[in-house]
């Protein structure tokens, strides 16, 4: 054997190693990655927002008459009983005294409105009278158009004027009365004021009393004076009669029906709410996001369903997370909303069949914020890459992240 056979023969099995070594550490290997696996199971779509508490009616007790306020001396939590607790009392003002220049400007001033109440109700029955020709006279032009001795602009000027004429009516009617109302102030200018009978007593004052059982919610003039007709003094309300509002973006609201399951989060409690739509009101309104965007909102109205013991706690404007379950169902074939993606117009997953990626694409139906509904392309136990990456590929070898 000469030299070089020899040299062959001794470095031949080297360079069988290394090229197995070298094959073997650039042959492709499987990708690791997480797997999951397709399931039935309960799925739910809901619609979550902050949401705030209200009570359902908020009685605000406002002073009846013009008049002296006592001093409120019930405070915020109060309790009350309808008809019988007595919230507020007030006073007939004093009138003031007319000086006799005054009292001789009210008195020509009187004279002058009893003149003016005169030539209004003058005018009232001018007004009437040319109303009643004009209704008679648009009867008789019917009548003739039903003939067809009468042509459209003549009905239609007899029209123009029967509604021209009964306005004519309408405002002389509303300048008498106003005529009428300026004599009776004028009257009133020119009574004689009372003496009040007793200093610090409440003389022939009237006691307002609460509507309704239940808790002072907040008092808007607690400090005794002088008050306007219609000032509100307190605010009540029944802390059980509560609801809850959730201003729902208008796309979303269109999802929700009267009925529909609520649960409430984050409300301060150790376990959720459980709550029912009642109402989604029909009238929408404008409102500007933090970001400055503006949106169309609106109120649904949501009624507790948990026992009273569970949430009384709350009161009347307090902050929640309220979830509306839009749709829920049993044994929904689902995946992960990470494994999907787009292809052009369909969504796809890749999907693993005997350790080899498959590109699949599949129909969706209902989605929440984790999970989509699987309609047809894949069964349940089939696999599936949860999160899929730039590595992976149609062919591509894959095991279990785990192995």
């Amino acid at each position: 054997m000469s030299a070089q056979k020899k040299r062959i023969g001794f470095w031949t099995p080297f360079f069988v190693i290394l090229l197995i070594g070298l094959v073997y550490a650039f042959w492709p290997k499987p990708l690791q990655m997480e797997l999951g696996q397709v399931s039935k199971g309960l799925m739910k779509v809901s619609v979550t927002e902050e949401a705030e508490t209200r009570i359902h009616d908020v009685y605000t007790l406002s002073s009846p008459i013009s008049g002296f306020l006592r001093r409120i001396d019930y405070d915020v939590g109060d309790e009350v009983v309808a008809g019988e607790t007595e919230v507020a009392a007030i006073e007939p003002s004093d009138s003031a005294f007319l000086d006799p220049r005054t009292r001789a400007q009210t008195e020509a001033s009187k004279q002058a409105a009893l003149s003016a109440k005169e030539q209004a109700a003058e005018e009232v029955t001018q007004a009437l009278a040319d109303f009643q020709f004009a209704e008679s006279e648009r009867e008789r032009i019917r009548t003739l158009a039903l003939r067809g001795t009468a042509s459209q602009r003549e009905s239609d000027d007899a029209e123009r004027n029967y509604t021209s004429t009964k306005a004519l009516l309408a405002t002389a009617r509303a300048a008498l009365q106003m005529r009428e109302f300026e004599v009776q102030r004028l009257e009133a200018m020119l009574a004689t004021p009372e003496k009040v009978a007793q200093l610090g007593q409440c003389n022939e004052c009237m006691m307002v009393k609460s509507p309704i059982t239940g808790r002072i919610l907040r008092v808007l003039q607690a400090s005794e004076g002088v008050v306007q007709a219609g000032t509100p003094l307190i605010e009540i309300g029944n802390g059980k009669d509560l609801e809850v509002v959730v201003e729902l973006l208008s796309v979303d609201a269109v999802r929700v029906q009267s009925g529909m399951s609520v649960e409430f989060n984050n409300w301060g409690g150790e376990t959720p709410l459980v709550g029912r739509v009642s109402l989604v009101e029909p009238f929408g309104f404008t409102k500007f996001s933090a970001l400055g965007i503006e949106e169309q909102r609106v109120n649904v109205i949501v009624d507790f369903v948990s026992d009273y013991g569970a949430w009384q706690r709350l009161g009347h404007g307090y902050q929640l997370d309220a979830s509306i379950v839009v749709w829920q169902q049993e044994d929904v074939l689902q995946v992960p909303l990470t494994a999907l993606f787009r292809e052009n117009d369909n969504w796809a997953i890749y999907a693993v069949f005997d350790g080899e990626v498959e590109k699949q694409v599949i129909n969706i139906g209902q989605r929440n914020h984790e999970m989509a509904e699987v309609v047809s392309g894949l069964e349940s136990g089939d696999t599936f890459i949860a999160y899929p990456n730039n590595q992976i590929r149609p062919g591509v070898k894959v095991v279990a992240l785990s192995e």
